[in-house]
């Protein structure tokens, strides 16, 4: 979801569960279906369980009206038998996009707004990847040519 402009959502959902009896390969599958269907972030932190036992935390960021559906998946698709979930809020900042003209084409960058004034920048991955696959270099030549111009 892209945000023109800065606000808070009040509506969101965190959601974790622990899991220790999960193939690796699963957790990626669990992953890209969470994303697909809405969740705005996904991630995972490696743990220790009881009896000192490795495990991982999966964490997911959705509104609210998508935690059935993505708890749904969860349930599915993990081992997991309960899910943890709370409300919270989200601050984001306005968001715009800008080109930068590098020696090999032009790279979108993102640029976060605080009271409309611009506080972050950053190269869009995509944008840089395919630049980089294309004029065969490494993608982080990319990234520094492109931080030089909007360094400036």
């Amino acid at each position: 979801m892209q945000h023109q402009y800065e606000h808070t959502d009040h509506e969101m959902i965190k959601m974790e569960v622990n899991l220790d009896d999960i193939p690796g390969e699963w957790l990626g599958h669990v992953m890209e279906l969470l994303l697909e269907k809405g969740a705005n972030d996904v991630f995972y932190i490696p743990i220790y369980m009881k009896k000192n036992r490795p495990g991982t935390m999966l964490q997911v960021l959705c509104s609210e009206k998508m935690a059935e559906e993505l708890m749904n998946i969860i349930f599915q698709e993990t081992t997991t038998l309960g899910v943890r979930y709370y409300p919270l809020s989200v601050k984001r900042l306005g968001r715009q996009f800008t080109e930068v003209e590098t020696p090999w084409g032009s790279v979108t960058v993102k640029e976060g707004l605080l009271n409309d004034k611009v506080v972050q920048r950053a190269p869009e991955y995509s944008s840089c990847k395919v630049i980089a696959d294309k004029n065969h270099i490494p993608l982080k030549r990319v990234y520094e040519e492109v931080w030089k111009k909007i360094d400036k």
